[in-house]
């Protein structure tokens, strides 16, 4: 990959990292049994796995095999700054170059930008906030990469779009999600 397509993709993972750790300040502690767009989680759930996530890309980015299946550690407040910590070091990582990775940048912005979109979606934050470019990029990695043979057990068969959907309802219901 050139430089400047890394350096573009850094970039864009870093927004998605950014407005994850912004969403993520704005759940309340009365939102955490609420469900959500992503399968059977509800906001805690999906709150742990959005903050676990960057740790498990920088476990695969240093050779490791993370365990996706397994629950992660529960965060029981302050979920924005928790995922920061780990969003910045897998930043860092990247710019280190550490990146031997079998995971790209890509598809990281992209499962980020998916479960930011179930996020916003399940406690209220307008998803027009979200920044377009983040969910164009992981919409294209996904379409890129994303059979139906291999969607499952992380995304749903895709879904119908609305006509007038915009990037992030692209991207969600690309994943499986019910968007309307």
């Amino acid at each position: 990959m050139a430089d400047a397509d890394w350096g573009d993709e850094v970039r864009v993972l870093a927004k998605a990292l950014d407005q994850a750790g912004d969403v993520l300040d704005q759940v309340h502690p009365d939102a955490l049994s609420q469900p959500t767009p992503c399968g059977d989680w509800d906001v805690a759930a999906l709150a742990d796995h959005l903050i676990a996530a960057p740790g498990r890309f920088l476990t695969m980015m240093r050779g490791g095999q993370p365990d996706w299946a397994a629950p992660p550690a529960h965060v029981a407040e302050g979920w924005g700054p928790a995922f920061r910590v780990a969003g910045d070091d897998l930043i860092h990582a990247w710019h280190e170059g550490v990146a031997a990775a079998p995971a790209s940048a890509d598809w990281q912005t992209a499962e980020i930008a998916v479960h930011t979109w179930d996020l916003a979606t399940a406690i209220g934050v307008p998803v027009d906030r979200l920044e377009p470019e983040v969910a164009a990029r992981g919409l294209a990695f996904l379409r890129a990469h994303l059979t139906a043979d291999n969607r499952a057990p992380a995304f749903g068969p895709e879904q119908s779009t609305p006509d007038d959907a915009g990037p992030y309802q692209q991207l969600a219901s690309f994943a499986g999600r019910q968007v309307r």
